[in-house]
């Protein structure tokens, strides 16, 4: 008689059990552990390039040895695995808890050669670190502030800036293709080969795989296209018998931080540029995985990307930024699970611990990376499209909004050295088409919809579509 009481209660806590399970937004789900596994491969393989880009250049700059260079490819590894973690775990108030992955930021890359020419070689990396410590800081203190712009940003705002990332990361892709022959060379044809196939090959899984596999159609056009490229000699894992097994990051390896306020100062308008971009793609990412920010998710955000950049300093890091491309995968995979990317997360500490996984990852050939971007960088432009329906582009100006964007945003990509001739401290943000776009925009919204409505103008001045124009469809997909 008395197992009945409990047999129902059984029952009913399996039944809660199941409906809370329902009610999990597929941001928060936990999938099984080769899924999890795999598509976190695949978003550690779509960014691993642009991780190690900045700490070659910097190597380069500062006239590193190779084993010093490899140290700072390492510590970028490293530390952007904690970044992702903060950003998809959270701790406290720091965290956006979604699928965000983050990253070195290639846009302090020319105020950071800009320090180390002035202090002379390797001795402008403890310049850097320090200024990146400050600069991280007084961005966490600034991030409660910084996210209330987020009312600034409606459909016409954020389509167009999802829509210039996508189009500004294309020729990342392309140049991953032309794999060092030169800005305005011709890419051999080996090369454009060799990415055709990659694409093929995701494609051909992104359309007849079922499921899993479906799912993740990068990772597989990565693995295949290296496949290929062995043969072809077009695989170099030469890296892998120099590289050791367990190497930590030493902290502070180059020296103790010293504090310039020049730097400091530069690297703080680095820092700016990195909170309107991550802004901008926490916004593109809400949208995506059907989970729209709020002030309170961007602040979080950005606290994760500022306390991870003042972090990563102490193991000779760099500034730490949202990466673009990985939402591009997010889009594509259709994986919207925020612990999928912090597995990403994991692995990247993994790579920065083992040089010889981060060798035997490295060994991808850059024309196979190009070839599975073009998919990714063209998502984001989508995405970025699908937003700008939503935007009403026959009310007021909205068209001529995205129209200035895109064409001012471009420019640094359409035009190489456009803005060379400005002072360092204006391009680092004109050079960064994302940032100034995302800057254009607001401000291009502010004085054809919010100024003109506040003097009385008649004319529609919304950024949105007006309640007639809103579909079922698109009604159901804004909640």
């Amino acid at each position: 008689m008395s197992a009945r009481p409990g047999t129902g209660n059984t029952s009913s806590t399996g039944t809660d059990s199941a409906r809370a399970e329902a009610s999990r937004h597929p941001v928060d789900e936990v999938l099984p552990p080769l899924k999890m596994i795999t598509s976190g491969l695949q978003h550690v393989a779509a960014m691993y390039a642009g991780v190690v880009a900045v700490p070659l250049v910097i190597g380069a700059a500062a006239q590193l040895s190779p084993a010093d260079t490899t140290l700072l490819m390492a510590a970028s590894l490293f530390t952007a695995g904690i970044a992702t973690l903060l950003q998809t775990l959270g701790v406290w108030r720091i965290g956006a808890r979604l699928p965000f992955v983050n990253g070195v930021s290639f846009g302090g890359v020319a105020a950071m050669t800009a320090i180390i020419a002035a202090e002379g070689g390797r001795s402008g990396l403890p310049v850097i670190f320090g200024a990146v410590i400050v600069a991280g800081l007084l961005a966490f203190a600034l991030s409660s502030w910084f996210c209330k712009l987020v009312r600034f940003f409606p459909p016409v705002v954020t389509g167009s800036v999802i829509t210039l990332i996508g189009l500004s990361l294309l020729p990342v892709a392309f140049g991953w293709i032309v794999d060092g022959a030169g800005e305005g060379g011709a890419a051999p044809m080996g090369n454009i080969g060799l990415a055709a196939v990659a694409l093929v090959i995701t494609l051909a899984v992104r359309r007849y795989a079922r499921g899993f596999l479906q799912s993740v159609a990068i990772l597989v056009g990565l693995v295949a296209g290296t496949v290929i490229a062995v043969p072809l000699g077009m695989a170099d894992f030469s890296g892998l018998g120099e590289a050791g097994l367990f190497g930590f990051p030493t902290p502070f390896h180059f020296g103790p931080p010293q504090f310039s306020i020049p730097a400091i100062l530069s690297m703080c308008i680095v820092m700016l540029v990195i909170m309107t971009e991550s802004t901008a793609d926490m916004i593109a990412l809400g949208r995506i995985v059907d989970k729209p920010v709020d002030e309170r998710t961007i602040a979080a955000g950005l606290r994760a990307d500022a306390l991870g950049s003042a972090v990563a300093p102490v193991f000779n890091g760099f500034a730490a930024s949202a990466f673009a491309q990985n939402v591009g995968l997010v889009a594509m995979s259709k994986v919207r699970s925020r612990y999928v990317v912090a597995v990403g997360g994991a692995i990247l500490i993994v790579l920065g611990l083992c040089p010889l996984a981060a060798a035997l990852v490295s060994a991808v050939p850059l024309p196979v990376l190009g070839g599975v971007g073009v998919v990714l960088f063209g998502t984001i432009a989508v995405s970025g499209i699908q937003t700008l329906v939503q935007a009403g582009l026959d009310q007021g100006e909205n068209a001529l909004i995205v129209a200035v964007t895109l064409g001012v945003g471009l420019a640094p990509e359409m035009a190489h050295g456009f803005y060379e001739r400005f002072p360092d401290s204006a391009t680092i943000i004109l050079d960064s088409g994302i940032s100034t776009g995302c800057i254009l925009a607001v401000l291009l919204n502010l004085l054809f919809n919010h100024l003109r409505a506040r003097k009385g103008d008649t004319r529609a001045p919304l950024g949105a579509p007006t309640e007639p124009k809103v579909t079922p469809q698109a009604a159901a997909h804004l909640h």
